[in-house]
């Protein structure tokens, strides 16, 4: 199999690279089930990726550089905690950490400085080590049958594993190397829904968070796992 890809400029995350989230569910729409996606390398914008398979993965190149690897799992087990309610979120929402001017601050899912994000604030629940927010997706994330595309929804998956493991202290810089995702239902454009996500564990610079996508009623429509990196401080 080869084939080429193009994430388009407009579905940044940090400035100048594709959104992880979103690259990860672009590239696990060539393969089936439950998928894991491991970044390798930042996410060139506007360019022509290759796609190119073999019995050991799905790889993406931009040039002889390696930007992604996937792979289908055989499944994917993900313990979602109690789910959190439209107002909970709500609520939730208005604790969003993310500074209005900083590294992730132009991210078409969960930037302030963007009138065309998806809004996914991810704030921490009361009284929970989880965070969440309403979500309504736009009309324009939706194929024609109106539900809204894998690749956003891997999106919106993403940005909330970092508030998850960044409760308190420092937000500091931590990076999407591989998320595994698998959708459960759809998820309807214009309708409002949750995004929750909460914190795995930490190892070092390591940090595994948890996510899902709920229907209003509390029906789980997606989940991912997400394993970030926070780079080497220098000496």
């Amino acid at each position: 199999m080869t084939a080429t890809v193009v994430i388009p400029g407009r579905f940044n995350g940090p400035r100048g690279s594709g959104n992880g989230g979103y690259t990860s569910g672009v590239i696990a729409g060539h393969l089936d089930g439950p998928v894991e996606v491991s970044l390798r390398s930042p996410v060139p914008l506007d360019a022509p990726l290759e796609l190119s398979a073999d019995d050991e993965a799905l790889r993406v190149l931009h040039g002889e550089t390696l930007i992604a690897e996937a792979r289908e799992l055989p499944e994917l087990r993900i313990e979602v905690p109690d789910a959190v309610s439209l107002e909970e979120a709500h609520r939730a929402a208005e604790r969003y950490r993310a500074p209005d001017d900083g590294f992730f601050s132009n991210c078409f899912v969960c930037g302030r400085a963007r009138e065309d994000s998806f809004e996914v604030f991810a704030g921490q629940v009361e009284g929970r080590d989880v965070v969440a927010t309403p979500w309504t997706p736009p009309a324009w994330a939706a194929g024609d049958d109106g539900e809204v595309r894998p690749e956003f929804v891997w999106a919106a998956l993403d940005c909330p594993t970092y508030f998850a493991c960044h409760l308190e202290g420092e937000l500091t810089l931590s990076m999407l190397v591989r998320q595994r995702a698998q959708m459960l239902g759809p998820v309807v454009a214009a309708e409002e829904h949750v995004v929750m996500a909460w914190p795995i564990e930490q190892d070092g610079r390591k940090r595994l968070a948890g996510a899902a996508v709920l229907s209003p009623e509390g029906e789980t429509l997606a989940v991912a796992e997400a394993l970030m990196i926070e780079p080497r401080r220098p000496n």
